[in-house]
């Protein structure tokens, strides 16, 4: 009975201490396993000890002598910035003394982040010996294609602007010819319209063109053109039909310059055409030795 007894009162023993489950079939005595092993990791790290009151503070170890590491290999320079852009412009553009030098130094110069995007560099076309020297914009998708300035739909609107007064790009008579050229010889991706920091990268090549060149009387088709080499802040209807001199250190006079509507507005904007048949009738009358 004393063995009875004895079992009730362990099991309202492990009751009341919360057991109500048995996991095992027999019985496991604990106080007879032997402690696990512990890890490393589960030691915790002792504290340093301070030193006593008094005491001398410990020397620091002395430092190994580390080889320096190995120098890594230097980055590839990546694009030119604005300033080393304009600078390396500048010089590249004032050493050519040819059209033929400056188209070569123009294609070598990297300066330019159009140039990557553009499938041909679009320089000039028409006789070097004309008296007028026509600036548009940009080149668009069918100059980029064929390497030549307005030979799109703007370009054949211009064709025939031009022989409304007597002139031609493809005449030889310096009096009735027309060199036609670009801002930019690059076209800007989906024929946006190119950034400041495109037109400033490419303005040293522009105006090394137009010394080079050196016309009687330069037409800016669009505002981009007339506002940057005018150094103008007004919009291309308020430019258009007057005339400005255009002036740099490598032209021996100054230059007749006056800005006109660009033939790709005309074609959005057919009611403009009267005023630029205004400013084609000025342009013959300039021509013709008038004011």
């Amino acid at each position: 009975m004393i063995g009875v007894v004895e079992s009730v009162s362990a099991l309202r023993f492990l009751l009341d201490c919360g057991v109500d489950e048995v996991i095992g079939e027999e019985p496991t005595d604990w106080s007879a396993l032997s402690p696990r092993p512990r890890t490393q990791s589960a030691v915790a790290s002792p504290a340093p000890a301070r030193p006593a009151p008094g005491a001398a503070a410990p020397q620091p170890a002395p430092r190994q002598n580390v080889p320096p590491p190995a120098p890594t290999r230097a980055a590839d320079p990546g694009p030119l910035g604005a300033a080393e852009a304009g600078q390396s412009a500048r010089v590249a553009a004032s050493a050519a003394q040819t059209l033929d030098a400056l188209k070569e130094a123009l294609a070598a110069f990297d300066g330019c982040a159009l140039k990557k995007t553009a499938t041909n560099l679009v320089f000039g076309m028409g006789s070097r010996q004309a008296r007028i020297m026509l600036i548009g914009e940009a080149p668009g998708e069918n100059e980029d294609r064929q390497g030549l300035p307005f030979v799109g739909p703007a370009g054949q609107l211009l064709d025939r602007m031009l022989a409304a007064i007597g002139l031609d790009r493809h005449a030889d008579d310096p009096a009735k010819a027309v060199y036609i050229t670009n801002m930019l010889p690059w076209r800007p991706p989906g024929n946006r319209s190119p950034t400041d920091s495109e037109i400033a990268a490419c303005m040293p090549f522009m105006v090394r063109h137009i010394e080079l060149m050196a016309p009687d009387i330069l037409i800016f088709a669009g505002g981009i053109s007339a506002k940057a080499m005018l150094n103008r802040t007004e919009g291309i209807t308020r430019l258009r039909g007057r005339w400005f001199d255009y002036g740099s250190a490598g032209l021996k006079k100054s230059v007749a310059a006056m800005p006109m509507l660009h033939p790709a507005y005309l074609l959005r904007n057919p009611d403009a055409k009267r005023e630029a048949w205004k400013d084609l009738l000025a342009l013959k009358v300039r021509l013709d030795g008038g004011a």
